[in-house]
């Protein structure tokens, strides 16, 4: 039976549901004109004004914010309330340039553990559960956010933040968890790990895995699913935006439903900026329409996805989106072919290889170099050279059917891949570009 935390407006009807975002929305962009001058400025160079804005209709009238926004009006220059109203700040764990502050109210982080609420709720969690939250804790929005979701539904929360393999197995099992909410290469490792124990996933009490914060393949989510014994559901989000918990996968996995009260989605043409019509591929484009502290519009989340209002049969109303694809900026351009690393992780695993993956990019006498070092599992470890070139052949033919061009396939002993406690570092770019 489907659970629903709040199901008066998670199963709303479509006009209520754009009743609330009508609403909210005049009252933010009010709210961001009246607090935000550097969006006003943005707004004024646009020649929109908040009359301008009258339903949600009219949000393609608003200037768009971006990364380099973010950077550029670091750190308080998006802040839209005195200081001494925010309780909280996160950061992005992004590497590139300054990072990303987001600040919070009161009402910021309850509106935050609310949407959190619902995707523990709707991946089975109840009062009568054990959470164990292994996502980081601290300035990183993982742990903060499954850890105020949980306490909301009313879990016993284990606030476990990563790393200590050992520790998190041994409170796996004397303490009975039975979700998990970590990155899906964290989970994938503890699995690892436990088969190496000698466990079977009938020995594990977990049932349901929260797995987000990285891009990861339905291969890997089966994976997973085979190794702990569990139901593995996506959840998305942004620091930019709260964290975890913007969208979220309900029973059916046909996407992650948008909390559509706090959160208007578009998509639109990365190259033009034109907002694209429902079931179409292009950048996820998200407004809040309730944070206060930091509140973005129509912020660019380069994430590459599709929207789709089709009824789903868990009875939630709210619009799904399918997982990313990628990002428009972190989709590597090799000889000219776009190439997700989520593309080449489906070739892997079709191909019975674990998710412990490196791309690495380089530029050699004007051309682009593209290798990819695949770890194999232990029953695949041998000292058989024509066994392993015969296995690298066929993942090599395997990518350049799904690619269109080739990659050089280096297989490496197990565990030789550094292993992540937080997002795993799947790509590396030497090309100076």
């Amino acid at each position: 039976m489907e659970r629903y935390y709040q199901p008066e407006i998670e199963c709303a009807s479509r006009e209520e549901i754009i009743a609330i975002q009508n609403k909210k929305l005049v009252e933010q962009v009010k709210h961001v004109w009246e607090n935000v001058p550097y969006y006003r400025k943005k707004m004024e160079e646009k020649g929109v004004t908040p009359d301008d804005i009258k339903s949600i209709e009219d949000l393609h009238k608003l200037p768009f914010l971006s990364k380099t926004d973010l950077r550029d009006a670091y750190p308080y220059g998006l802040l839209g309330v005195p200081l001494e109203d925010c309780v909280r700040i996160h950061s992005t764990s992004g590497t590139t340039g300054k990072r990303v502050v987001a600040f919070y109210t009161q009402d910021d982080i309850d509106m935050w553990d609310e949407c959190c609420a619902r995707a523990i709720t709707a991946a089975g969690g109840t009062k009568e559960d054990v959470c164990q939250v292994s996502y980081g804790f601290g300035l990183f929005t993982g742990g903060a956010g499954l850890n105020g979701g949980s306490h909301k539904v009313g879990c016993l929360t284990i606030p476990m933040s990563s790393g200590n393999t050992e520790r998190q197995i041994m409170f796996i099992r004397d303490l009975n968890a039975t979700i998990l909410c970590c990155t899906p290469s964290y989970a994938a490792y503890l699995g690892e790990t436990m088969k190496e124990m000698g466990l079977s996933p009938e020995e594990i009490p977990l049932k349901a895995g929260i797995f987000g914060a990285e891009a990861w393949s339905e291969e890997m989510r089966r994976d997973i699913e085979k190794t702990l014994g569990i139901k593995a559901y996506d959840i998305y989000g942004l620091t930019e935006l709260s964290g975890p918990g913007v969208s979220f996968e309900c029973s059916a996995q046909q996407g992650m439903h948008i909390n559509e009260d706090h959160f208007i989605a578009e998509i639109i043409d990365p190259d033009t900026g034109e907002v694209l019509p429902d079931g179409t591929q292009g950048e996820l484009v998200f407004t809040s329409i309730d944070k206060k502290a930091f509140p973005m519009m129509r912020y660019r989340t380069k994430d590459i996805c599709v929207l789709t209002r089709e009824k789903c049969s868990c009875g939630r109303t709210h619009v799904r989106m399918a997982k990313p694809r990628g990002r428009s900026d972190d989709m590597l351009i090799i000889r000219g072919v776009n190439v997700f690393p989520s593309q080449i992780e489906t070739v892997l695993m079709n191909n019975g290889y674990p998710a412990n993956y490196q791309i690495i990019v380089d530029r050699k006498n004007n051309t682009d170099t593209f290798d990819v070092h695949v770890e194999m599992t232990p029953e695949m470890f041998t000292d058989n050279v024509g066994e392993i070139m015969e296995r690298q052949k066929q993942l090599v033919d395997g990518l350049k059917s799904m690619l269109g061009i080739k990659a050089k396939v280096t297989l490496v002993a197990p565990k030789s891949i550094q292993r992540s406690e937080g997002k795993a570092v799947r790509v590396i770019d030497k090309r100076k570009i």
